[in-house]
């Protein structure tokens, strides 16, 4: 599923269409929402430089790390990042966010930056504009790939963070118009969804076409998740979670899957679940007081049971009940009328209708109106 992810953001955009969306959401029951993102942010990375990604560059807006931190993080994982200046770009708005360095920047401190980040990070010193910070992001983008339709991939690692300076209009404004833009393939971000209200992460639900979702694997007997805390310090560098994804598709439908993760120090690796979890996971579903369905012994009850009016097919006459007198009675009167048995003519080509009251003081059919005697 991780790979399904990993896909959709290489293949990017159809013609006419939206730039597919990813968010990812965690909480501090599961706190691997970064981890995950590191690991689409390393797969991402690495399409874009062996040139299988729709995208010719990439944009990482830094909120949570510096720099440095994701250049080293690349380097570690494999990616080559010594020509990080011709498909990577990262607007920095993690140093100063506010402007408040200035003075330390005329001043000769540089914000403590590698050559390497420097060269490919670019200081944003006021997140509060959004106009300011989408403007930012597109002229990065477009000193990688340069203009006309060539593409490139954005990646933003926190949006708590924006949210902390920025209204939800203002902020859904910015992720609506990366999406919309003709030259941003894919856009995904990272959202921590116990900082803040239910009708945010829902905003942002609704503008993504996938959404990642990390939820804690293992709980305690009586249902509730186990406390992060009491854990023992070994146990909590190899944790388990579980990895559900949604994806919106074009048409309308949905689809969801799932998958099991487990943490090892800083990387994350994902497995599918077998068919013997998933029936674990089945008997871990609470109990119901009722069946929808039935057992062979109870389908077979079922069966023989006589319903009113029913006739079984056994060679004799059709009886029906008429209401008030048991069949077997009925059978004893002489009357064909009364008995309930239907007298056919075979060689007739005239149907029959037979008519049985409900009671003796039911008044017989007549052509007057039952209700005269009301005064309408």
């Amino acid at each position: 599923m991780a790979e399904s992810i990993s896909r959709a953001l290489r293949d990017g955009a159809s013609e006419g269409e939206h730039a597919p969306a990813l968010t990812i959401k965690d909480s501090i029951a599961s706190p691997f929402g970064f981890h995950v993102f590191t690991h689409l942010l390393t797969q991402l990375s690495s399409n874009v430089l062996a040139g299988k990604s729709q995208s010719r560059g990439l944009v990482l807006v830094a909120f949570s790390r510096s720099p440095s931190f994701y250049l080293d993080l690349l380097k570690k994982r494999g990616i080559d990042v010594t020509s990080s200046q011709k498909w990577i770009g990262i607007l920095d708005c993690y140093t100063d966010p506010l402007g408040w360095k200035d003075l330390l920047v005329e001043s000769g401190n540089n914000g403590n930056l590698s050559n390497e980040a420097s060269a490919v990070a670019n200081l944003c010193r006021n997140v509060k504009d959004m106009d300011m910070l989408f403007s930012s992001i597109i002229e990065l983008g477009k000193g990688i790939v340069g203009q006309g339709k060539v593409r490139f991939c954005v990646a933003i690692d926190s949006v708590n963070e924006i949210l902390r300076h920025a209204s939800i209009s203002s902020v859904a404004g910015l992720l609506s118009n990366l999406r919309s833009n003709d030259q941003v393939s894919s856009i995904f971000w990272l959202s921590h969804s116990d900082l803040h209200e239910d009708r945010v992460t829902a905003i942002l639900e609704y503008m993504s076409s996938m959404v990642a979702s990390i939820e804690p694997l293992n709980q305690s007997a009586n249902g509730q998740r186990c406390n992060w805390e009491s854990l023992p310090l070994l146990e909590r560098s190899y944790w388990k979670g579980k990895f559900h994804v949604r994806f919106k598709r074009r048409n309308g439908r949905v689809r969801v899957m799932s998958e099991e993760f487990h943490v090892e120090q800083s990387a994350i690796n994902f497995k599918t679940v077998s068919s013997e979890d998933e029936i674990v996971n089945r008997s871990l579903l609470p109990k119901v007081q009722f069946n929808l369905q039935l057992s062979e012994k109870e389908q077979i009850d079922r069966a023989k049971v006589v319903l009113p009016f029913e006739h079984q097919g056994n060679g004799k006459p059709i009886q029906i009940y008429d209401g008030r007198r048991s069949l077997m009675d009925s059978k004893n009167e002489a009357e064909p009328l009364s008995t309930g048995i239907l007298q056919t003519n075979e060689n007739s080509s005239k149907g029959e209708i037979t008519y049985f009251r409900d009671s003796d003081d039911e008044r017989p059919d007549s052509d007057e109106d039952p209700d005269d005697d009301l005064d309408i």
